[in-house]
């Protein structure tokens, strides 16, 4: 998928477990790899790093697929690290300093479409997330 124009892998966290889990465990992450968080309703979203061995940014996204905020995170961290918007509906979590040395600042967009469509292939309806069916 895309941000901006950065070209980057992600790996869906959709179920509930797949979401508690995240990244925890994790010794390394590829520089373009990241975790994308998918979530059902745009809300106020809070991370942390319980059993996060590596440093990440966390980016909080909106319906649109527009970046909203990113924040750095640091392992083991325990202190979540809140979304100042409630209408926080994607995270995606890639390597501390990513977004700023990609150059990828808040108005960057995601691909919704590309997204639902491997969401599509991983069984999951993209409309139950309100997003486009095509």
């Amino acid at each position: 998928m895309t941000i901006g124009d950065q070209q980057i892998r992600v790996q869906l966290a959709i179920k509930q477990e797949e979401q508690q889990r995240g990244l925890m465990f994790r010794q390394t992450l590829a520089e373009n790899d990241g975790m994308l968080f998918i979530f059902s309703r745009p809300e106020s979203r809070s991370f942390w790093m319980r059993n996060v061995d590596l440093p990440l940014d966390v980016g909080y996204i909106n319906p649109e697929g527009v970046l909203r905020e990113v924040y750095p995170m640091y392992p083991h961290d325990e202190n979540s690290v809140p979304s100042r918007g409630s209408d926080i509906q994607y995270v995606l979590e890639m390597n501390q300093d990513w977004y700023q040395e990609h150059k990828v600042f808040p108005g960057a967009k995601i691909d919704i479409a590309l997204i639902a469509d491997a969401m599509k292939d991983r069984g999951f309806n993209p409309a139950q997330f309100g997003m486009p069916d095509q």
